[in-house]
């Protein structure tokens, strides 16, 4: 296995999801957030979103996928997110989580990374989520995970 980035610059794995109401009805399902607003057309379309939209926990799950692919088990037990939510994800919307490193530090206890982390709209670039994420890696650290990937996608474009 490769091991986790740890550059200034170095972009991770992206991660892609199509957002579909089955996604939507089953998080809701699994999570007791019933707000009418995720499933109820007729509710939905009179607020301003104009539609059903994701749950914002759904649509920041894939930030977490992504480092979950670059970092693996050190993501899991010492990772950090902080976000920044920006816009919805509407069903049949393509996302994409990309990010890079965007500072790495090295203590007596290991090192710490910092990256940003946007999630996006595929067809149009627009940020629905903006974040920074921390782990800390350890010395034998790869990635635990592997997902569809692609390298590049600057998350400030």
């Amino acid at each position: 296995m490769d091991a986790p980035p740890r550059r200034p610059g170095a972009a991770l794995p992206t991660v892609r999801r199509t957002i579909t109401r089955a996604a939507i009805d089953a998080y809701r399902a699994v999570s007791g957030d019933h707000n009418p607003l995720h499933f109820d057309d007729r509710f939905a379309a009179a607020t301003r979103f104009g539609g059903v939209i994701a749950h914002g926990m759904l649509t920041l799950s894939l930030a977490s996928e992504l480092m979950a692919a670059a970092y693996g088990a050190d993501w899991l037990s010492a990772g950090s997110l902080r976000a920044r939510f920006r816009g919805a994800a509407y069903p049949g919307d393509a996302l994409e989580a990309v990010g890079a490193v965007s500072q790495c530090e090295t203590d007596a206890n290991g090192t710490v990374v910092t990256c940003r982390i946007a999630v996006r709209k595929a067809d149009n670039g627009e940020r629905i989520i903006t974040a920074s994420a921390r782990v800390r890696v350890s010395p034998e650290a790869g990635a635990a995970t592997v997902v569809q990937q692609q390298k590049g996608h600057p998350i400030d474009e």
